[in-house]
């Protein structure tokens, strides 16, 4: 069958793929003489060929491959294999795969792929490419199928970019499902419609469902607690009409009981092709911040307190001590003045005295500097001895106090200073809040490989807040003006901490303010105890032999009341105020001991004790540290220093007669 000729010049394309086409040796090839293409194939060519979308032919069984000019792209360099090949020989790599999919076009059934993945080695090597497709048969006169026409786009940036984002969303998505507190919104301001994640629902406790679908944004707001809401709406409606950053915090109480806190931020967001706007953003789950910031808010504000008590504290001794100086100033008084006048000046020194070292203790235990010395001691001999140090409050408030001891063996390996302390401190605390002529019931019961000590009192109770920082430092019940025996708020921390380091363990119980209280310590008991000899501490006689002492001391009053003192006693006194003013004057004058202060200002009172020992004159001299500092490591600094004894200021005057005692009938070091 003749045809009228096909004129490549009706081809709307570039001069390349026309000149392709022109040059390209058509009667060796299967399709044919230009002129003798039949009707079909004649339109399809001049479809594809004008089309400016990526299309091409494949036509007859061996699927010959012919493209138009939106198509060079995709080949890349396959370009150069040039219009009419197979598409086994053009796309080889896929080959196998695209021909499954022309011979179902093959069928009379057209086909359509949407980011369909292949493996294209177009450029020099394999990559991953994305396209989407369509294959539709060409039909001859016969309606029969001679050939497919593909049109196709690649979508390679499309599906990455896509993927990237859904990465992100997943990301974004597992993240907020970790959190378990963080839910999203976007609220529509014109419809008033919020639609949320079922996290911001679970916060609101509102149907996840129901949310998801969208539902008004007064489901929400009016979950929020009434003394929140009006200021969370304003907010929301600044935002959105200003464009300003939403972030706020408030609290939505819950079904249980429970007011939860949230923190949400959010903005305005814009879709720049459809001109929508929406408000949306986050909301998170802070109530175990707030939690956090309230215990820091009442631990600062429970420190302002131990501030303001311990001034006051100060303030009760230096008071009289005060006065008793300025009494003692105005001349010298009848002896018994005098007996009573340093009698409240020793007494309110001790008190002070007690304060600092309660404060040294909690210091200690608290970072965990404090070592037991743990021995086999029997526990009713520690209560007798809390006992006795707890009588005189008990006498003054005229207390009822009742025991309830068992008669078993209740051995414990402990520290026995430090247990008395424990026992000691709660029942003075018991005391304290226990109006005169009150009850206290101390008693001990033996539970399995443990025994059990409980202080019960009738006194003012305690809130559940209350007991819940009944062993915090520097907690306390509240002060009053006729409870005045309040103390530092320290005692009861030093209680936990010491029963903890001794496998123990202590809590609080009550029934609430106005009925009493409870503490109860448990402690570990040992089945085998060991006989324990203890030698009852003595203090030697004063002897009649007198020394020549030195005293160095930056603090002038001191120095000279302590040199007062011992002048008094018999001794005979030199002071200095500086290491080496004394250093020399030991040279010379060879006191037979040195009590010297450790934070002395240039050479420190160690340093000083080392040069005395170089000295010839003073190498023999005994040496006692008078200092501020008590740690261990301060003892071990004045053992390693030279010093024979180290006593901690206020000294107690009896042990420093003791120490020079002993110096006088004995030439050897005694060890700490």
């Amino acid at each position: 069958m003749t045809y009228s000729p096909f004129n490549l010049e009706l081809i709307n394309t570039d001069d390349k793929v026309r000149s392709d086409l022109e040059t390209f040796d058509w009667s060796n090839h299967p399709v044919g003489d230009i002129n003798g293409w039949t009707p079909a194939f004649r339109t399809a060519f001049a479809i594809v060929m004008n089309s400016g979308f990526p299309s091409y032919i494949m036509w007859g069984k061996e699927f010959y491959v012919f493209y138009n000019k939106a198509y060079v792209p995709i080949l890349g360099s396959k370009v150069a294999l040039g219009q009419g090949r197979r598409l086994s020989e053009l796309w080889s790599e896929i080959s196998e795969t695209v021909c499954e999919i022309a011979e179902l076009a093959f069928t009379g059934k057209p086909q359509f792929y949407k980011n369909e993945l292949f493996i294209l080695n177009r450029f020099g090597k394999p990559e991953q490419a994305y396209f989407t497709f369509a294959y539709s048969p060409i039909m001859d006169e016969a309606n029969q199928t001679v050939g497919v026409i593909c049109t196709i786009v690649e979508t390679t940036d499309t599906v990455l970019s896509f993927a990237k984002l859904q990465d992100s969303q997943n990301c974004l998505q597992i993240s907020l499902d970790a959190s378990g507190t963080v839910g999203t919104w976007s609220y529509d301001p014109e419809t008033n419609i919020a639609v949320v994640d079922d996290r911001f629902a679970r916060l609101f406790q509102v149907d996840a469902a129901i949310a998801e679908g969208g539902t008004q944004l007064e489901k929400f707001t009016n979950m929020i607690h009434d003394e929140d809401r009006e200021r969370v709406l304003k907010a929301i409606a600044h935002a959105i009409n200003t464009g300003e950053t939403y972030d706020i915090e408030y609290r939505i109480p819950q079904k249980s009981g429970e007011i939860i806190w949230i923190s949400a931020l959010g903005r305005n967001f814009e879709n720049v092709e459809t001109n929508e706007k929406r408000f949306a953003g986050v909301a998170v789950d802070i109530t175990s911040r707030k939690k956090i910031e309230k215990k820091l808010f009442e631990a600062d504000r429970r420190k302002d307190e131990f501030l303001a008590m311990l001034a006051h504290e100060l303030r009760n001794p230096l008071a009289p001590i005060s006065a008793a100086a300025k009494l003692l100033s105005l001349g010298r008084p009848d002896e018994q003045k005098l007996k009573k006048t340093t009698d409240i000046i020793s007494r309110q020194v001790k008190h002070m005295t007690s304060l600092v070292d309660d404060l040294l203790d909690v210091s200690r235990v608290t970072r965990g500097l404090v070592t037991l010395n743990r021995v086999e001691i029997d526990l009713k001999q520690v209560i007798n001895e809390a006992i006795e140090q707890f009588r005189p409050l008990l006498e003054s408030k005229k207390h009822q106090f009742t025991t309830q001891i068992t008669s078993d063996l209740t051995y414990i390996l402990g520290d026995h200073k430090r247990l008395v302390q424990v026992f000691a401190n709660i029942l003075n605390n018991a005391a304290k809040y226990t109006s005169d002529e009150g009850s206290i019931v101390l008693s001990m019961e033996l539970k399995q490989k443990t025994v059990e000590l409980s202080v019960s009192d009738n006194g003012i109770g305690m809130s559940e807040e209350t007991i819940e920082r009944a062993f915090d430092l520097f907690a306390q019940a509240e002060r009053t003006s006729d409870r005045i025996q309040g103390g530092l708020g320290i005692g009861l921390a030093l209680v936990k901490s010491l029963v903890n380091l001794h496998g123990g363990t202590v809590f609080a119980t009550s029934k609430g303010e106005g009925f009493g209280s409870k503490f109860t310590v448990t402690l570990p008991l040992i089945e085998i105890p060991v006989e324990v000899n203890v030698e009852p501490l003595q203090i030697n006689e004063h002897l009649g032999e007198y020394l020549t002492l030195l005293i160095v001391d930056d603090n002038i009053d001191a120095a000279n009341v302590l040199a007062m003192f011992l002048e008094m006693i018999g001794h005979r006194v030199i002071v200095e105020h500086e290491a080496l003013k004394a250093l020399e004057r030991a040279r010379n004058e060879i006191p037979d001991v040195c009590l010297l202060d450790i934070g002395l200002p240039g050479i420190d009172g160690n340093q000083l004790a080392m040069l005395l020992k170089t000295q010839t004159e003073t190498k023999s001299c005994k040496l006692i540290a008078i200092t501020g500092y008590s740690q261990d490591s301060d003892r071990k600094s004045t053992a390693a220093a030279g010093f024979d004894y180290h006593l901690v200021k206020p000294v107690e005057l009896e042990t420093l007669l003791d120490k020079l005692a002993i110096i006088c009938t004995s030439k050897n070091k005694v060890k700490y």
